[in-house]
């Protein structure tokens, strides 16, 4: 077969986040989920951390032109259907990202503002988040903070539903174009989710919680998720309804399993892999 006559590619994602040496969060989760959604992931790693199931002990960042680099080369050659975005540390990672994104009008864009590992570690400086408000926020098509992000974004501590609800639109007047705030820290034996879509509506989103301690990379795992099914093609509420639908069934799948020597293990992020998507040139 020559060359010309291959009609097909992949459908493509592009992961700008940090790596997780234990390999539940991050990158590493961002790529697993993908290709067991048939996506095929690529990635601009931000950072490189050093961390297992009992935490993160080392971090050091990548250069932004290094970032900037790895941008360049993954579209300008392969293409982009879709863009997740995760850890980014400093203003400087945030600023590389920002012109990137208007430089190749990358869309759809799914920002999710990690600032703190589940361990607690701080994974972004506190004077980037006012930066990624401002810079960022405009540029995305969905914002996915946890209850701890959005309560550092709003700067108060969210513990309803009702909290949720409003902090979901205090982010959105502050320039988000729709944002999914996710509830999975809050009490009870549901997990309740609230999306605002860019038109202002509210939909709150509620599930029996499984009973797990493996919900490390949850977040990671949600967002690429949602990313890859924007870049298969479906609408904003069916992608955030499956991207839910798959996190909750790898939850399921890897709840009995132990990972490390901590309590706080990886999804099973493999239970039921897809044969990788194609579609016309």
């Amino acid at each position: 077969m020559q060359v010309s006559e291959r009609a097909f590619r992949y459908v493509r994602v592009l992961s700008i986040a940090g790596s997780d040496s234990g390999g539940g969060a991050g990158i590493q989760a961002d790529l697993k989920t993908l290709s067991a959604l048939g996506v095929f992931g690529m990635t601009a790693i931000t950072a490189v951390t050093a961390q297992n199931t009992r935490g993160v002990t080392a971090i050091e960042g990548i250069s932004p032109e290094v970032v900037r680099a790895q941008v360049e080369a993954v579209v300008t050659d392969i293409g982009v259907n879709a863009v997740k975005i995760g850890m980014l540390h400093d203003r400087a990672i945030m600023r590389i990202v920002a012109e990137e994104l208007h430089r190749f009008r990358l869309v759809p864009v799914v920002l999710d503002p990690v600032m703190v590992a589940s361990s607690g570690a701080a994974l972004m400086a506190p004077e980037a988040r006012s930066y990624m408000v401002r810079e960022l926020f405009p540029l995305v098509t969905l914002v996915t903070p946890n209850l701890d992000e959005a309560g550092l974004l709003v700067g108060r501590s969210l513990q309803s539903v009702e909290d949720m609800c409003m902090a979901a639109r205090e982010l959105q007047a502050m320039g988000a174009r729709a944002v999914l705030l996710k509830g999975g820290h809050l009490q009870g034996d549901h997990v309740v989710d609230v999306w605002c879509d860019e038109s202002g509506r509210c939909i709150q989103m509620s599930d029996p919680r499984i009973d797990t301690a493996n919900t490390h990379g949850t977040g990671c795992t949600l967002s690429s998720a949602i990313a890859g099914y924007l870049a298969l093609g479906l609408e904003m509420g069916d992608a955030l309804h499956e991207a839910r639908l798959y996190v909750r069934r790898a939850l399921q799948a890897g709840a009995l399993v132990q990972t490390g020597s901590a309590d706080n293990g990886p999804l099973n992020h493999g239970f039921a892999p897809t044969a990788t998507r194609l579609q016309r040139r």
